[in-house]
């Protein structure tokens, strides 16, 4: 029996099951999959990183717990971190009810857009890391 997931068309992707929407400003906002947050089941707590730290793509942003699993959040882009939800914080059960909306996790300025947007996936080169 298979599950299905939602994938968002329009955004990108990373094995790491995070996704990276690029905003009007330049910006890119930043959460996990549908994937994800159904093989995490019920999420309890988010940390992440400050406002105005540097990340790095592929590496780790915050942390994301729940009644399964402890993981690493891993960033899909290089850049600033201009905005954290907070929202998502307080109530972090956002995360399993609206993904790719409500919620996001952090809002990034990228430093190095035009070359690692090249090494993230499209939805369907994503949807063969749901297994």
């Amino acid at each position: 029996m298979s599950k299905s997931y939602v994938l968002r068309e329009g955004i990108y992707y990373i094995p790491d099951h995070t996704w990276a929407e690029l905003l009007p400003d330049g910006t890119v906002r930043v959460g996990i999959t549908d994937y994800a947050q159904k093989m995490l089941k019920t999420v309890r707590r988010i940390r992440l990183e400050n406002v105005g730290t540097t990340v790095s793509q592929y590496e780790p942003f915050g942390v994301i717990e729940s009644t399964k699993a402890t993981s690493d959040l891993i960033s899909p882009v290089s850049g600033v971190i201009k905005q954290v939800n907070e929202r998502v914080l307080k109530q972090p059960s956002l995360v399993n009810v609206d993904p790719y909306g409500a919620g996001w996790l952090v809002i990034i300025q990228p430093t190095k857009w035009e070359e690692e947007k090249d090494e993230l996936l499209t939805a369907e080169e994503y949807s063969k890391y749901q297994q």
